[in-house]
């Protein structure tokens, strides 16, 4: 007889334990339907660092990425592009410390990126490009002058060949609004053809080399991660 009920008693237990994992193994499984861990007041944790994508690399029109907030600013960083005590070097802390994410290394790759692009844009007539990258006054400018170059029937051809510097000239936050200005020495191949094909300005075996001062500015206080270029200009 006991045998009988320790049998029994065996049977139960295996099944108990069966059940119970098969429990735990639903329960554990997310569904994506479940509320976020954010919600309810409780915010996600500080980054240690954020990614260069993150600063200015201009994204084409529609890539808008998700900012990541360091713990701190990186004052090393800071002072590999101006000399403390300088108002370059006082305008980047300023900027840093309304904007802990902003790093001026990948901040001045950005804005490579952003010069080669607006370049290359601007020669094509490309103008979505470049409303996603210039303020309205800037672009406003530049619109005019592809539309004059295209009434003319004029073809601009430009080649980007590199840098032979990029450094950054002037930081200021003004009003929550950060400004830093990069003073470019580029090489490219710029040449203007008429409608019939011929060269009107330019070289295309020369190789130029422009030296300018291009602004870009951000609200700190936004989400948005990317700067819009404000100005431009002859060093």
């Amino acid at each position: 007889m006991s045998g009988f009920f320790d049998i029994y008693s065996l049977i139960f237990l295996v099944i108990a334990v069966v059940i119970f994992m098969r429990l735990g193994s639903v329960l554990g499984r997310r569904t994506g339907s479940e509320p976020s861990p954010y919600e309810n007041g409780r915010k996600p944790p500080v980054a240690a660092r954020h990614t260069a994508e993150n600063v200015v690399t201009l994204p084409r029109p529609g890539q808008v990425p998700e900012r990541e907030m360091p713990s701190a600013p990186d004052w090393s960083a800071l002072k590999r592009h101006a000399k403390p005590d300088t108002p370059l070097y006082d305008g980047l802390v300023a900027i840093s410390r309304a904007d802990p994410a902003f790093e001026p290394d990948s901040f001045l790759e950005g804005a490579k990126s952003a010069y080669e692009m607006v370049v290359q844009a601007f020669a094509a007539g490309d103008r979505t490009t470049l409303r996603s990258l210039l303020s309205a006054d800037v672009y406003e400018s530049f619109a005019t002058a592809m539309s004059e170059r295209e009434q003319r029937g004029e073809r601009l051809e430009t080649s980007f060949v590199g840098f032979e510097s990029a450094k950054l000239t002037e930081a200021e936050l003004e009003d929550k609004v950060a400004r830093v200005s990069v003073r470019f020495k580029s090489e490219i191949v710029s040449v203007t053809y008429d409608n019939e094909g011929r060269v009107i300005e330019g070289d295309p075996n020369a190789v130029q080399k422009p030296d300018e001062v291009w602004t870009f500015a951000r609200a700190t206080t936004s989400r948005d991660p990317n700067w819009e270029l404000v100005a431009t200009g002859s060093s």
